[in-house]
């Protein structure tokens, strides 16, 4: 008991955010990043900064520890008002894709958990019925979703199925009235607490991928949490069973008719996700920063010693390069020039430039680098299935050079399975 208390003691000064306060000064003072910042992106930056270091940062610690959903953060999120991002009406906040950006970084700067919960349920889920729903569907499903008083999770990934996710093999039936379906998904974020489930599943008659939307009550569906996961811990992924589950025709999403729409929204939560191991790297510098100068060994401040500045330097560097890209991500998309290669070049090295600069934020810290309560341990897991999900880091560089080449290289030649002889 002592041992936990001295414990508590000596990690209380880290754990809450008093040193996330210099967030984009840190940052932004070589290169000037505020002044590429419109006024609508600086107050979404200063909303969710305030609230993801009052109602999140004093408690992420624990429900990372444990595994579990911290459930009364969300009508603090929703509050915010950035769920449904650039979605225009519907109650939704209409923000431009840089503001969204800039909300995710501030989100994962403090907890890379939270902002996944914000992107599964708003950037994949809300944008797809946004883009491919129906009037009637937008009306019904937008507005609460838009406010987190329901939640959406978006089902895509099969067991068998991950980068080969244009293979899935959830079939939907039609029946009078509706469809049914009959499949699996895994590694569904916030499936087990979902109000609403976006599936696609294909259609037994055209052999394409259509749309649902799924009831969280909805008999013959079952959703149960993923265990023992050492990364995003705080998210809620599931294992999804789908057995006869009946949709009625007005729960179709008509605007999904093959991979090429949900690609359309693959497109967009890309952009958005390469913005996550941005925040995520600005956390740790800011720990890091004050680190060094706080702990002192050999007579002198951490920071005094060159090999440490040395790193630290590195660590800006690659942040300030990572944010420019995300910046002009933005940028290409907003004035529709963004391909899918920008995108997967953009969310590949980004993600492979966070893993270096969380890296040597372990380094930095020493032994207690490898301690939650000094938030980069934790930085450093939760970056591991960042760099896998949206696309694989070798998936994404695959899209990027089919686009730069015309040659795609997904599948192996039929020549490399012969046996040679």
């Amino acid at each position: 008991m002592k041992m936990r208390r001295a414990r508590i003691m000596i990690c209380q000064r880290w754990m809450f955010p008093s040193h996330f306060l210099k967030q984009l000064q840190l940052q932004s003072f070589l290169l000037a990043f505020d002044d590429l910042l419109t006024a609508e992106e600086q107050d979404v930056r200063k909303r969710v900064r305030e609230c993801m270091e009052k109602e999140v940062a004093p408690i992420m610690t624990k429900y990372w520890e444990k595994a579990e959903f911290p459930f009364q953060v969300i009508p603090k999120l929703g509050a915010l008002r950035v769920a449904g991002g650039s979605i225009k009406g519907y109650g939704c906040p209409n923000l431009s894709i840089t503001a969204n950006a800039i909300a995710t970084a501030e989100m994962a700067r403090v907890d890379a958990s939270c902002y996944t919960f914000i992107l599964v349920h708003s950037s994949l889920a809300m944008l797809t019925i946004g883009l491919c729903g129906s009037e009637a569907q937008k009306q019904k499903y937008l507005p609460s979703l838009a406010e987190l008083k329901t939640v959406a999770c978006w089902g895509l990934t099969e067991p068998d199925y991950g980068s080969d996710a244009s293979a899935l093999r959830t079939s939907a039936r039609k029946v009078e009235g509706g469809w049914i379906l009959d499949g699996q998904k895994r590694w569904i974020g916030n499936s087990t607490f979902a109000d609403v489930l976006v599936i696609f599943a294909r259609n037994t008659s055209t052999n394409q991928i259509n749309g649902f939307i799924v009831k969280k009550d909805a008999p013959g569906l079952q959703a149960t949490k993923i265990e023992n996961k050492i990364g995003l811990r705080i998210v809620q992924n599931g294992d999804i069973l789908l057995k006869k589950v009946f949709v009625p025709d007005e729960d179709r999403l008509s605007g999904v008719n093959s991979f090429q729409d949900i690609s359309k929204v693959l497109a967009v939560s890309r952009v958005m996700v390469a913005w996550q191991p941005i925040g995520i790297s600005m956390g740790v510098y800011d720990m890091c920063h004050r680190y060094l100068k706080e702990r002192k060994q050999f007579g002198a401040p951490l920071a005094a010693f060159q090999i440490n500045q040395q790193k630290l330097v590195h660590m800006l560097g690659n942040i300030q390069a990572m944010f420019l890209i995300g910046w002009r991500l933005c940028k290409l998309y907003e004035s529709g020039k963004m391909t899918p290669g920008h995108a997967s070049l953009g969310k590949s090295w980004i993600s492979l430039k966070a893993r270096e600069t969380v890296s040597l934020g372990r380094e930095l810290l020493g032994g207690n680098g490898i301690l939650t309560d000094f938030l980069v341990a934790k930085a450093f897991c939760d970056l591991e299935p960042i760099y896998t999900y949206e696309g694989t880091y070798d998936i994404n560089t695959l899209v990027t050079g089919r686009e730069i080449t015309g040659i795609a290289s997904f599948r192996p030649a039929a020549s490399s399975n012969r046996s040679r002889l």
